[in-house]
Protein backbone atom coordinates (compact mmCIF):
# COMPACT_ATOMS: atom_id res chain seq x y z
CA UNK A 1 0.00 0.00 0.00
CA UNK A 2 3.11 2.33 1.12
CA UNK A 3 4.85 1.51 -2.41
CA UNK A 4 1.26 2.30 -4.29
CA UNK A 5 0.62 5.83 -2.72
CA UNK A 6 4.54 6.52 -3.16
CA UNK A 7 4.17 5.54 -6.83
CA UNK A 8 1.01 7.93 -6.80
CA UNK A 9 2.62 11.04 -5.53
CA UNK A 10 5.52 10.16 -7.29
CA UNK A 11 3.64 10.59 -11.04
CA UNK A 12 1.59 13.78 -9.39
CA UNK A 13 5.36 15.20 -9.11
CA UNK A 14 6.17 14.34 -12.69
CA UNK A 15 2.74 15.58 -14.00
CA UNK A 16 3.25 18.84 -12.21
CA UNK A 17 7.00 19.38 -13.31
CA UNK A 18 5.36 18.72 -16.82
CA UNK A 19 2.32 20.78 -16.59
CA UNK A 20 1.93 23.46 -19.04
CA UNK A 21 3.26 27.10 -17.54
CA UNK A 22 2.11 30.52 -19.15
CA UNK A 23 3.29 34.06 -18.54
CA UNK A 24 2.58 37.47 -20.19
CA UNK A 25 4.61 39.21 -21.45
CA UNK A 26 4.72 43.14 -22.59
CA UNK A 27 7.62 44.49 -24.77
CA UNK A 28 7.67 48.30 -25.24
CA UNK A 29 9.57 49.29 -28.40
CA UNK A 30 9.48 51.35 -31.38
CA UNK A 31 9.05 50.87 -35.15
CA UNK A 32 12.20 52.69 -36.15
CA UNK A 33 14.51 51.71 -33.02
CA UNK A 34 17.41 49.64 -34.27
CA UNK A 35 17.55 47.94 -30.41
CA UNK A 36 14.07 47.60 -30.99
CA UNK A 37 14.60 45.82 -34.37
CA UNK A 38 17.84 43.63 -32.73
CA UNK A 39 15.97 42.12 -29.54
CA UNK A 40 12.50 41.09 -31.83
CA UNK A 41 14.27 39.82 -34.75
CA UNK A 42 17.01 37.69 -32.73
CA UNK A 43 15.92 37.37 -29.11
CA UNK A 44 11.90 37.43 -29.17
CA UNK A 45 10.49 36.33 -32.06
CA UNK A 46 13.07 32.68 -31.80
CA UNK A 47 11.79 32.41 -28.40
CA UNK A 48 8.15 33.17 -29.05
CA UNK A 49 8.20 30.86 -31.24
CA UNK A 50 9.64 27.67 -29.78
CA UNK A 51 7.58 29.34 -26.50
CA UNK A 52 4.38 29.60 -28.52
CA UNK A 53 2.18 28.01 -25.55
CA UNK A 54 3.99 29.22 -22.66
CA UNK A 55 3.68 33.60 -23.70
CA UNK A 56 0.52 35.73 -23.99
CA UNK A 57 2.79 38.31 -26.09
CA UNK A 58 1.51 42.06 -25.79
CA UNK A 59 3.70 44.54 -28.18
CA UNK A 60 3.43 48.08 -27.33
CA UNK A 61 4.08 50.03 -30.27
CA UNK A 62 5.49 53.53 -28.70
CA UNK A 63 8.95 53.83 -26.76
CA UNK A 64 10.06 57.25 -25.86
CA UNK A 65 7.30 58.98 -27.84
CA UNK A 66 4.67 61.42 -26.53
CA UNK A 67 2.12 63.25 -28.04
CA UNK A 68 0.01 66.41 -26.78
CA UNK A 69 -3.74 66.86 -28.17
CA UNK A 70 -5.03 70.16 -30.46
CA UNK A 71 -7.76 70.53 -30.67
CA UNK A 72 -9.70 67.22 -32.41
CA UNK A 73 -6.11 66.40 -33.41
CA UNK A 74 -2.95 63.85 -31.73
CA UNK A 75 0.49 65.58 -32.21
CA UNK A 76 2.78 63.01 -31.97
CA UNK A 77 6.35 63.61 -31.22
CA UNK A 78 8.78 60.10 -32.05
CA UNK A 79 11.87 59.38 -30.87
CA UNK A 80 13.09 58.80 -34.48
CA UNK A 81 11.22 61.06 -36.21
CA UNK A 82 8.17 61.86 -38.42
CA UNK A 83 8.40 58.22 -40.32
CA UNK A 84 8.65 56.46 -37.20
CA UNK A 85 5.03 57.82 -36.06
CA UNK A 86 3.86 56.30 -38.86
CA UNK A 87 5.26 53.00 -38.37
CA UNK A 88 3.90 52.92 -35.27
CA UNK A 89 0.66 53.51 -36.44
CA UNK A 90 0.98 50.85 -38.48
CA UNK A 91 1.94 48.88 -35.72
CA UNK A 92 -0.88 49.90 -33.70
CA UNK A 93 -3.49 49.36 -36.79
CA UNK A 94 -2.13 46.14 -37.66
CA UNK A 95 -2.46 45.03 -33.69
CA UNK A 96 -6.13 46.35 -33.86
CA UNK A 97 -6.67 44.34 -37.39
CA UNK A 98 -5.13 41.54 -38.33
CA UNK A 99 -7.51 38.53 -37.55
CA UNK A 100 -6.31 34.81 -37.76
CA UNK A 101 -7.68 33.12 -41.00
CA UNK A 102 -9.92 30.30 -40.50
CA UNK A 103 -9.28 28.25 -43.54
CA UNK A 104 -5.37 27.70 -42.12
CA UNK A 105 -5.78 26.62 -38.87
CA UNK A 106 -2.24 27.23 -37.47
CA UNK A 107 -2.77 31.01 -38.62
CA UNK A 108 -4.21 31.73 -35.04
CA UNK A 109 -3.65 35.81 -34.70
CA UNK A 110 -1.23 35.29 -32.39
CA UNK A 111 0.66 33.85 -34.80
CA UNK A 112 0.12 36.32 -37.60
CA UNK A 113 0.77 39.11 -35.34
CA UNK A 114 4.30 37.54 -34.02
CA UNK A 115 5.59 37.05 -37.90
CA UNK A 116 4.10 40.32 -38.67
CA UNK A 117 6.20 42.49 -36.50
CA UNK A 118 9.01 40.46 -37.06
CA UNK A 119 8.97 41.10 -40.52
CA UNK A 120 8.35 45.02 -40.25
CA UNK A 121 10.89 45.53 -37.65
CA UNK A 122 13.33 43.42 -39.71
CA UNK A 123 12.65 45.12 -43.02
CA UNK A 124 12.24 48.74 -41.71
CA UNK A 125 16.06 48.86 -40.72
CA UNK A 126 16.88 49.06 -44.51
CA UNK A 127 15.63 52.54 -44.45
CA UNK A 128 15.02 52.62 -48.08
CA UNK A 129 11.67 53.04 -50.10
CA UNK A 130 8.36 53.10 -48.55
CA UNK A 131 7.75 51.53 -45.04
CA UNK A 132 7.24 47.80 -45.50
CA UNK A 133 3.31 47.57 -44.11
CA UNK A 134 2.07 46.06 -47.42
CA UNK A 135 4.76 43.93 -48.31
CA UNK A 136 5.08 41.99 -45.13
CA UNK A 137 1.04 41.66 -44.89
CA UNK A 138 1.84 40.01 -48.23
CA UNK A 139 4.15 37.55 -46.97
CA UNK A 140 2.11 36.06 -44.57
CA UNK A 141 -1.36 36.38 -46.08
CA UNK A 142 -2.64 38.86 -44.05
CA UNK A 143 -5.25 39.87 -46.38
CA UNK A 144 -6.46 43.50 -45.03
CA UNK A 145 -3.51 45.45 -45.66
CA UNK A 146 -6.17 48.21 -47.13
CA UNK A 147 -7.86 48.46 -43.59
CA UNK A 148 -4.78 48.96 -41.70
CA UNK A 149 -3.29 51.49 -44.17
CA UNK A 150 -6.44 53.62 -43.69
CA UNK A 151 -6.20 52.89 -40.19
CA UNK A 152 -2.71 54.90 -39.78
CA UNK A 153 -3.66 57.56 -42.24
CA UNK A 154 -7.13 58.46 -40.10
CA UNK A 155 -7.70 59.37 -36.62
CA UNK A 156 -8.36 55.93 -35.84
CA UNK A 157 -4.25 55.16 -35.78
CA UNK A 158 -3.81 58.14 -34.37
CA UNK A 159 -6.43 57.22 -31.17
CA UNK A 160 -5.41 53.54 -30.88
CA UNK A 161 -1.66 54.79 -30.71
CA UNK A 162 -2.08 57.25 -28.17
CA UNK A 163 -3.90 54.16 -26.06
CA UNK A 164 -0.55 52.39 -25.83
CA UNK A 165 1.38 56.10 -25.20
CA UNK A 166 -1.22 55.69 -22.12
CA UNK A 167 -0.10 52.01 -21.67
CA UNK A 168 3.10 53.14 -21.59
CA UNK A 169 3.05 56.12 -19.49
CA UNK A 170 1.75 53.43 -16.72
CA UNK A 171 4.68 51.37 -16.57
CA UNK A 172 7.21 54.03 -16.50
CA UNK A 173 6.93 57.84 -17.63
CA UNK A 174 8.94 58.32 -18.97
CA UNK A 175 10.06 54.90 -20.35
CA UNK A 176 13.85 54.77 -19.23
CA UNK A 177 14.66 52.35 -22.32
CA UNK A 178 13.56 50.73 -24.99
CA UNK A 179 12.94 48.01 -26.34
CA UNK A 180 11.96 47.54 -22.36
CA UNK A 181 10.26 44.26 -21.69
CA UNK A 182 7.82 43.34 -18.33
CA UNK A 183 6.66 40.07 -17.28
CA UNK A 184 3.06 40.40 -15.90
CA UNK A 185 3.12 44.12 -16.79
CA UNK A 186 5.36 44.85 -14.06
CA UNK A 187 8.91 46.68 -14.45
CA UNK A 188 11.60 44.89 -12.94
CA UNK A 189 14.75 45.87 -13.36
CA UNK A 190 16.28 42.13 -13.17
CA UNK A 191 14.11 41.25 -15.54
CA UNK A 192 14.56 44.01 -17.89
CA UNK A 193 18.83 43.23 -17.70
CA UNK A 194 18.55 39.53 -18.48
CA UNK A 195 15.65 39.75 -20.75
CA UNK A 196 17.71 42.07 -23.46
CA UNK A 197 20.73 40.23 -22.94
CA UNK A 198 18.74 36.58 -23.24
CA UNK A 199 15.17 37.09 -23.80
CA UNK A 200 14.95 32.89 -23.26
CA UNK A 201 16.58 33.01 -20.21
CA UNK A 202 14.77 35.46 -18.60
CA UNK A 203 11.76 33.95 -19.53
CA UNK A 204 12.44 30.66 -18.43
CA UNK A 205 13.15 32.52 -14.57
CA UNK A 206 9.42 33.50 -15.05
CA UNK A 207 7.64 30.72 -15.72
CA UNK A 208 6.68 28.36 -13.00
CA UNK A 209 6.41 25.00 -13.34
CA UNK A 210 9.91 25.08 -15.53
CA UNK A 211 9.30 23.29 -19.04
CA UNK A 212 11.24 20.87 -20.13
CA UNK A 213 12.68 23.50 -23.00
CA UNK A 214 13.99 25.52 -20.06
CA UNK A 215 16.44 22.77 -18.73
CA UNK A 216 19.15 23.19 -20.91
CA UNK A 217 19.43 27.00 -19.86
CA UNK A 218 22.71 27.83 -17.73
CA UNK A 219 21.46 28.93 -14.33
CA UNK A 220 18.25 27.71 -14.59
CA UNK A 221 17.79 26.80 -10.83
CA UNK A 222 14.22 25.74 -11.01
CA UNK A 223 14.71 23.62 -13.88
CA UNK A 224 18.08 21.83 -12.70
CA UNK A 225 16.04 21.31 -9.00
CA UNK A 226 13.13 19.69 -10.68
CA UNK A 227 15.29 17.44 -13.10
CA UNK A 228 17.61 16.42 -10.43
CA UNK A 229 14.36 15.38 -8.27
CA UNK A 230 12.74 13.64 -10.34
CA UNK A 231 15.56 11.68 -11.14
CA UNK A 232 16.32 10.84 -7.34
CA UNK A 233 12.91 9.56 -7.39
CA UNK A 234 13.19 7.13 -10.01
CA UNK A 235 16.30 6.24 -8.87
CA UNK A 236 14.73 5.09 -5.57
CA UNK A 237 11.41 3.98 -7.40
CA UNK A 238 13.88 1.56 -9.71
CA UNK A 239 15.34 0.46 -6.42
CA UNK A 240 12.34 -0.46 -4.64
CA UNK A 241 11.08 -2.65 -7.17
Amino acid sequence: MLTKNLLLLVCLFVAGSYAQSKVSVYIYYESLCPDSAKFINQQLYPAAKQFKDNIDLKFVPFGKSSYRTQGSDTIFDCHHGPNECYGNKVHACALYHIQGNSFQPNNTRDVLILEYVNCLMERAQFQAGEFPGKVCADMHEIHNWDTIEQCANTTEGSSLLKNYGDETAKLQQPLKSVPTVAFRQTFDADNQKLAVENFRAALCKNLKPSPVECRNIPGSAPAVASFALVTLLSVILTRMF
